[in-house]
């Protein structure tokens, strides 16, 4: 007797296809398609395996593929990220922070975030670094403030 299992999904832009069939002689045959929404075959292959070992081998195949996927470096999260802060980012970020009034602090900073394209971390950190007070929109660090932050004195009095 013959029995089939199919599963489907689709991960990013790939649609994969994987049927795990058992025939009358034992054996187990896994099938796996992998194409794009225009037709691409992108992916493809066959194993075959005694029944027995299906499971077995799936547990290798994850660890494996879990490991692969590790060697892989991935791409920042922010195109920004590690980058170096230049003196007109800073003064935009500066201008940005202490024209805003009527924002909440996260609202402006995931805002400020998005647009520099840096995490919320990093905004946060270089706004005490330009002399403005990072959990007041429109307010500049005052001058012991900005001492004990370390903020570039001349941000702290308001020049860039």
């Amino acid at each position: 007797m013959t029995s089939t299992f199919h599963n489907e999904m689709k991960l990013g832009e790939v649609n994969y296809r994987l049927s795990a069939t058992t025939d009358s002689e034992e054996s187990l045959v896994l099938d796996l398609l992998g194409s794009l929404d225009s037709g691409e075959v992108v992916a493809d292959g066959r194993l075959r395996m005694p029944v027995e070992g299906g499971a077995t081998v799936g547990r290798i195949m994850a660890r494996v593929l879990t490991a692969h996927s590790r060697l892989r470096p991935r791409p920042p999260r922010h195109a920004n990220a590690n980058q170096p802060w230049t003196e007109s980012l800073d003064a935009e970020l500066r201008t940005a922070w202490l024209d805003a009034s009527e924002d909440e602090a996260p609202t402006l900073v995931r805002s400020l975030a998005e647009t520099m394209q840096r995490s919320t971390t990093a905004i946060r950190a270089r706004l005490a670094k330009v002399g403005c007070d990072p959990d007041v929109p429109g307010r500049a660090l005052s001058a012991a403030a900005a001492t004990l932050l370390g903020a570039n004195s001349g941000a702290a009095q308001g020049k860039t």
